[in-house]
């Protein structure tokens, strides 16, 4: 499953999108790694595409409550 990510560029994040249908955050970061968490709901995901801390909010509200998988 291939998601639509928009540029983040801020706190190691390159950039993110979300399918809502699969509910899944897939994110790809300076790395060059992406990872997709599944099962994250929509007001989630719009916090974090919107946030202003990116790399903050995912470390506290994605990271360790979604299970992922590394896809890259």
């Amino acid at each position: 499953m291939t998601v639509e990510r928009k540029p983040i560029r801020r706190a190691g994040i390159r950039s993110a999108g979300y399918d809502a249908s699969a509910r899944i955050l897939e994110i790809e970061f300076d790395s060059g790694s992406v990872v997709q968490h599944s099962g994250v709901g929509v007001e989630i995901a719009r916090r974090f595409l919107s946030s202003s801390a990116p790399g903050s909010y995912y470390k506290d509200n994605i990271e360790e409550e979604y299970p992922s998988r590394r896809v890259r």
